[in-house]
């Protein structure tokens, strides 16, 4: 299981799910241009310090990244899904790939991706945080594929 955001806006967002890769240990691709560098104060505050132990990847376009992704499904989360995650059946190779907090995910990433998966949210909801579902999709992925060990 892999994280992946597309052109990423907010340094935070960027920050959590470069924990999230830490704590669970899963890699994570930046599609870039970002919304801001990284340096970022508030991206180093967000990931506190988790930076050397994420396997983070950046990728300079999205070209880039398609040509250099691991294998495995390309699963875009999107407001616009076609399919619930409560119905949805996770593999150990997916890509759980995350739009633009400004503008969602273009077209041709929408065409790119083999599912589009949105998360059923209360009808007068609009969204999650790009991270929040990053951490609800990624440990819904990891729980269906068996990568949690009891803790009894």
């Amino acid at each position: 299981m892999r994280l992946a955001l597309f052109q990423p806006d907010i340094p935070q967002n960027v920050g959590a799910c470069i924990r999230l890769s830490a704590c669970f240990g899963v890699e994570l691709h930046v599609i870039e241009p970002t919304g801001f560098t990284f340096d970022d104060r508030a991206m180093k505050r967000a990931a506190l310090d988790y930076g050397p132990l994420s396997h983070m990847t950046r990728h300079d376009s999205w070209e880039d990244f398609l040509r250099d992704k691991p294998p495995g499904r390309l699963l875009l989360m999107t407001t616009k899904g076609a399919t619930s995650m409560a119905e949805f059946a996770f593999r150990d190779d997916d890509i759980l790939l995350f739009g633009k907090e400004s503008a969602g995910a273009p077209d041709y990433v929408h065409d790119a991706a083999d599912e589009r998966i949105i998360i059923p949210l209360e009808a007068n909801a609009r969204s999650l945080n790009l991270s929040v579902t990053a951490g609800i999709t990624l440990w819904e992925g990891l729980r269906q594929t068996g990568h949690f060990q009891s803790t009894k």
